[in-house]
């Protein structure tokens, strides 16, 4: 694990907190401060889109009402992590500089309005960023009650890149660097396809429908840049605030947000902290919710393999669903509970007060427009904050450790999505989610790394629709096997290079997976096929590998069609270690009793003793972290936790097989235990 930039010694609790919207209102900000305090709110985000009040004219700065609610807070025991406010506009920059709005595909420059809506490479964007962001880092950058800096918010969330001449002549700067020459350009684009040939860099123009916007090496390298040049924006905030701060730096990421690439994003925080806000009670296996959940909150810990933060879920309902349901009573603690489970040292909202007006008047809040604290869900809000209180001296100091790992890469999503082959749209994150979804059903905790990542630490990789293959990711794939890893990839892997380009010969992993591939087919929906593994017999739903065995064992063949009896399921001996090939994407069952098999092999399994988890029911661990990783807390943890989690609308039973303390009540549980309705116990060894 990397260093663990330290925070106050407790679990976070709190979130965003916009006095800036009741200045005209005094008694509700002394309130909030009363209620905050009843809640056990320790932590709040503070300034985010507050630009309008913080530098109501250009270059005249109003910093004294957010040093009043700084002071105010932190003398009642509430810390403060201080956004920088970019993430809006103020109208003084749109009007004074218009340039800084963003252009879309077509060409239209936005007037101004909503949020994400700046150009990254705008120079006067940038210039007034790092004014504001410098006076802010100047007057709090040291202040005691200030622990952690909230860059903007929500980086690009909502927003298609922007298309101006800035980010036009960025773009061909970032391919200058990339490739050095047009002739590499040219060939790593196949510009000799359709005519395309380059011969200017002031040729190049960004994927349009008003142009060309079939060229996947450009649509590949533009997603690439976009990411770059945001990151980059982020970076010289980060810049700005550190040259007088020490404290951490942070920005709220969003999970698996396919424009950016958070694997080089994370390299650039000090801790990584997500928004997360699954659709709970939106189908009837509130399970299903869970493992899109549980994924967020995996993949944020996974990007620094330490604790992250949750920076914004939401205690009731959002506004902007189709349907917007209250959460069921339970759910609130239980989905919050999740967080802490995969990692998160924090559990904050969107947001503390609901706003009087605008399009969020209504997205959930821990403080309603009537009623005060006395409400449902503040009072949710409140049991879980004395919740969070009485575990943080065990729990701060633990991470999840796993020895299993899915590999989620972004530049692989981009490529293999836009692919124009096999299925269109492709879809490659529901596809992926299939693999994840058994390691949460078997309560195994798994990374998510991606192909710069190093395997060293795991002992088996599963690699689902791995089209492309980059950087040294191969060789690393043939280390890891030798030494005694167990390599898992699918159909639809190793198709392309890391320019798009496809391989030629053979597979580029050939020796290593033992087989040949050939074609692979989408299976029409009238005509059935089978698979037959461990003399059992599953459906399958579309995409079929053609692949041949060479050195590989089969393990499982296809049934029907022309293709009966080709491998569908392969495994190869390479060095100490074993390499799998899916070839077909089966029934969730042939996916579920493979993993079986693979457990057994690697000696992964679930490590709370039990005789098996009901369905809807899953276990998270989180171990003692290495002593220079350890936050500070009133006490290091000795030994693990587990959070088991029962996300089934009814209790169920389940049998421990092992004798265990539940950390809340001191209450020592084997044998047959039951699991309320959405509840998450916490158990350490007895």
């Amino acid at each position: 694990m990397s260093e663990y930039k330290k925070l106050p010694a407790a679990l976070l609790h709190g979130g965003d907190y916009n006095p800036d919207q009741w200045l005209d209102y005094p008694e509700i900000l002394e309130e909030d401060i009363e209620l905050m305090k009843k809640a056990h709110v320790n932590e709040v985000s503070l300034g985010i889109f507050a630009w309008s009040k913080l530098e109501p004219e250009e270059g005249v700065f109003d910093f004294d009402w957010l040093e009043e609610r700084i002071n105010k807070l932190y003398e009642n025991g509430i810390y403060t992590i201080l956004a920088t406010p970019t993430g809006a506009m103020p109208r003084w920059l749109t009007d004074h500089y218009p340039e800084v709005n963003h252009v879309e595909s077509n060409g239209m420059r936005r007037i101004h309005g909503r949020r994400h809506n700046f150009c990254p490479s705008s120079p006067v964007m940038r210039q007034r960023m790092k004014i504001i962001d410098t006076e802010l880092a100047k007057r709090f950058g040291n202040h005691p009650g200030v622990i952690g800096w909230h860059l903007s918010n929500e980086y690009g969330g909502g927003s298609e890149p922007c298309h101006c001449p800035y980010c036009q002549e960025a773009f061909r700067e970032w391919l200058k660097k990339r490739y050095g020459t047009l002739d590499a350009l040219n060939a790593a684009w196949c510009c000799s396809f359709w005519s395309n040939y380059i011969t200017d860099w002031d040729q190049i123009h960004s994927p349009t429908e008003l142009g060309e916007d079939g060229m996947q090496g450009l649509k590949l390298d533009w997603k690439r840049f976009y990411s770059d040049q945001m990151l980059d924006f982020c970076k010289e905030e980060a810049a700005a605030v550190r040259a007088y701060s020490d404290r951490p730096v942070i920005t709220n990421l969003m999970g698996a947000f396919e424009p950016f690439n958070y694997f080089k994003w994370a390299k650039e925080l000090d801790i990584v902290s997500l928004d997360n806000y699954p659709f709970w009670h939106f189908v009837p296996d509130e399970s299903m919710v869970a493992v899109g959940g549980s994924f967020g909150n995996v993949l944020m810990r996974s990007l620094k393999k330490q604790p992250f933060l949750l920076m914004e879920s939401v205690p009731s309902a959002v506004n902007w669903m189709p349907r917007c349901s209250l959460k069921r009573p339970g759910m609130h603690e239980l989905s919050s509970l999740q967080a802490i489970a995969y990692g998160s040292d924090s559990v904050q909202y969107f947001q503390w007060r609901k706003s009087r007006g605008s399009c969020e008047k209504y997205h959930g809040a821990v403080v309603d427009h009537k009623n005060g604290g006395d409400t449902r869900v503040f009072r949710d809000v409140t049991r879980l904050g004395e919740r969070l209180e009485a575990i943080s001296s065990k729990v701060l100091g633990t991470c999840n450790q796993p020895k299993a790992a899915l590999v989620f890469d972004w530049e692989n999503w981009w490529a293999v999505d836009a692919a124009a082959a096999v299925v269109n749209p492709f879809d490659f994150r529901h596809r992926f989610m299939i693999y994840y979804q058994v390691f949460w059903e078997m309560g195994i905790d798994v990374d998510i790394v991606d192909m710069e990542d190093s395997l060293e630490d795991y002992d088996l990789v599963i690699a689902p629709v791995n089209y492309m293959y980059r950087g040294d990711y191969m060789a690393n794939v043939r280390r890891f096997v030798e030494r005694g890893g167990t390599y898992v990839t699918t159909y639809w892997s190793g198709e392309v290079n890391e320019n798009d380009l496809c391989f030629l010969g053979q597979h580029p992993l050939s020796d290593l997976l033992g087989i040949r591939t050939e074609e692979i087919d989408v299976r029409p929906e009238h005509i059935k096929n089978h698979i037959l593994y461990q003399g059992k017999q599953y459906a399958i739903k579309d995409l079929c590998a053609l692949v041949h065995a060479q050195e590989a064992e089969v393990l499982a063949t296809y049934e029907q069609d022309f293709y009966a009896g080709y491998p569908a399921l392969t495994r190869n001996t390479y060095g100490k270690g074993k390499a799998y090939f899916i070839a077909a994407e089966g029934e969730m069952d042939f996916i579920r009793d493979l993993y079986r098999q693979l457990m057994e092999e690697t000696g992964i399994c679930c490590s709370l003793k039990t005789e098996g988890l009901p369905a809807g029911v899953t276990v998270s661990e989180r171990k003692p972290m290495a002593v220079d990783d350890i936050a500070e807390s009133e006490g290091k943890p000795i030994g693990s936790l587990w959070f088991v989690q029962n996300y089934n609308n009814s209790p169920v039973n389940m049998t421990l097989l092992g004798t265990y303390r539940d950390i809340e009540t001191g209450d020592v549980m084997t044998g047959e235990i039951e699991l309320d309705t959405y509840q998450c116990l916490i158990l350490e060894e007895n």
